[in-house]
């Protein structure tokens, strides 16, 4: 053999080793790499103290009132809505910005549909009762628009501002409301076919709408509403009265009251859809449950849509989308395609 052969076999040799060398520990540092773990959903194992609420423990019952705690994605969700809003704007236009209130913060953004007399979808925004906004919450106008409406956000009075009282809020939702109805000819739109819809804290704020009292308040008919959709939201304040909501929401006996449209079903007119994600808290879950087993109860018409492998955000998110649990119960809703 030749000095340059034996060369070659020599180094094919070493090389030969050397790879396997080399898998053998890329092997050995893969084995050393742990599995990822999953997401915590839910609070963090405790030892259990009195309860609360049914068979929940303080500890728990603050859970179940916050999204952190089941859903941990969900600030990443809300900045995509975000942008989603924005991109929507840019595809659409800028909406028509208008007053319904005398203060700064009671306007609304119409986003008008392609057609004269359209029917209107007036969203009311989520954010624990502490935040949002109409701007931020344009993201489903694109698919109302599409299907033949218009669609309205509107901005209200966030609970700091409204010193802890719902009730303030709750008026300026109703005011929103009454409001579109009685301009809608003014900006080309059906008053009379007028629906109303919103998730997590604004689909509380909905389900009160749903049960004022028009025609003493407004001075309008008891029907003007025709359809309301509440998603993801809480209907009985009994229990976030006992949780750490109560932080920052002044919960009295009367506002508990005044402000629990679960019992106020006489007022209802209207037709509901009640929407929530089967991986929501334990708490939203069950007062979706709740709050449509007493509509059906009290003779009134509801749907109850239990979305699998949707979380609280999804949910909301959902509204954007026609084949989306939500954006499909509104459309569902209105008697309108799902592709116009």
């Amino acid at each position: 053999m030749s000095i340059l052969a034996e060369i070659q076999r020599r180094g094919f040799v070493s090389g030969l080793f050397g790879g396997i060398a080399a898998a053998a520990l890329a092997n050995v540092a893969r084995a050393q790499t742990p599995d990822p773990i999953p997401c915590q959903l839910g609070p963090l194992p405790h030892q259990k103290g009195p309860l609360v609420w049914m068979d929940m423990d303080q500890i728990e019952l603050d859970a179940a009132y916050d999204q952190r705690f089941y859903a941990p994605m969900g600030d990443q969700i809300q900045k995509r809505v975000a942008s989603i809003s924005n991109a929507v704007r840019a595809r659409l236009g800028e909406p028509l910005r208008l007053s319904y209130g005398p203060s700064e913060l009671e306007k609304l953004d119409i986003y008008r549909a392609r057609k004269p007399n359209a029917p209107i979808f007036l969203f009311v925004h989520g954010g624990s009762w502490r935040g949002g906004s109409a701007r931020n919450n344009a993201y489903p106008a694109e698919m109302f628009i599409n299907a033949g409406a218009n669609f309205i956000a509107i901005d209200f009075i966030d609970i700091k501002q409204a010193g802890g009282d719902l009730r303030a809020m709750a008026a300026q939702v109703r005011s929103a409301v009454a409001w579109v109805y009685k301009n809608a000819a003014s900006f080309g739109a059906d008053a009379n076919r007028l629906y109303v819809g919103g998730r997590s804290s604004g689909a509380h704020l909905t389900a009160v709408a749903l049960v004022t009292d028009w025609e003493r308040d407004y001075g309008v008919a008891a029907d003007i509403v025709k359809g309301g959709i509440c998603s993801s939201g809480m209907y009985d304040l009994k229990p976030v009265r006992l949780s750490k909501r109560s932080s920052f929401i002044r919960l009295t006996d009367e506002m508990e009251e005044s402000m629990s449209p679960q019992r106020h079903l006489d007022q209802l007119h209207a037709p509901v859809v009640v929407t929530c994600g089967m991986n929501e808290t334990p708490e939203f879950q069950r007062q979706a449950r709740d709050y449509a087993a007493a509509v059906k109860a009290a003779g009134k018409r509801v749907e109850l849509i239990e979305a699998p492998n949707y979380n609280h955000y999804e949910m909301g998110e959902s509204f954007g989308n026609p084949y989306g649990p939500s954006g499909r119960a509104a459309l569902a809703l209105m008697k309108l395609p799902v592709l116009g």
